[in-house]
C-alpha cells in the first residue's frame, strides 16, 4: 500500500494524516490486507481503511510503537472472520488511537497484549465492542484518564476475566466500560 506514496512501495512513513482513510472500506472481495510497515503514524492515517471487509481474515502487522490521534480509528470494525487480532506493540497513545478498531470483530479468540502503561484521553474507547473472547488483555496502566477505558469492553457477552493494575478511577474513565 505504501507504493501509493513514492511509486515503490520502499517509503515507511506516512506523509500526512487521513493518508489511507476509508481505503478499503466493505470490500468483501478483500481476503488478504496489503502489508503496513510504516512505524511514524499521522492523525487518523489508517481510520477505517479496512471496515466492513467481512471477508478479510487476517490483519496485517503493526509495527508502529507510538500512534498518533485516532490513527486505527475503526480499523477493522466488523471484520467478522478475523480469528487472530495483530499484536500491537505501541506504548506511546494518541487519543482516541484505538478507537472502535475492533468493534464487532466477533471472530477474535484472544484479545492482543496492550503494553502501554501511560494512556491518552479515550484511548481504548469502544476497542472491542461487540467481541467474543473471554479472558480481556492485561491493562498495565496504573493510572487512567478520561475516557480511556470507556466501553472498551461493552457488549463483550462471554468475557469472564479482566486484569488490571490502576487503584483509582473515576466515572469518564471507565463510563460503560463492560456495559452489556
Amino acid at each position: 500500500v505504501m507504493s501509493l506514496i513514492d511509486g515503490s512501495g520502499e517509503t515507511i512513513e506516512i506523509p500526512n494524516g487521513f493518508c489511507f482513510t476509508h481505503l478499503f472500506e466493505d470490500c468483501a472481495s478483500l481476503i488478504q490486507a496489503p502489508a503496513l510497515p510504516a512505524k511514524r503514524l499521522t492523525n487518523n492515517c489508517y481510520e477505517y481503511m479496512f471496515s466492513g471487509c467481512t471477508n478479510l481474515a487476517q490483519a496485517p502487522e503493526l509495527p508502529a510503537k507510538a500512534l498518533a490521534a485516532e490513527c486505527y480509528e475503526g480499523m477493522f470494525i466488523r471484520c467478522s472472520k478475523f480469528r487472530v487480532a495483530p499484536e500491537l506493540p505501541a506504548t506511546t497513545l494518541g487519543g482516541y488511537c484505538y478507537f472502535n478498531m475492533f468493534a464487532g470483530c466477533k471472530g477474535i479468540i484472544n484479545a492482543p497484549a496492550l503494553p502501554a502503561k501511560t494512556l491518552a484521553d479515550h484511548c481504548y474507547y469502544n476497542m472491542f465492542s461487540g467481541c467474543t473472547f473471554t479472558k480481556a488483555p492485561e491493562l498495565p496502566a496504573t493510572t487512567l484518564v478520561d475516557g480511556c477505558y470507556s466501553g472498551m469492553f461493552s457488549g463483550c457477552e462471554n468475557l469472564s476475566q479482566i486484569k488490571v493494575n490502576f487503584t483509582e478511577w473515576n466515572e469518564t474513565s471507565t463510563s460503560e466500560w463492560v456495559y452489556g
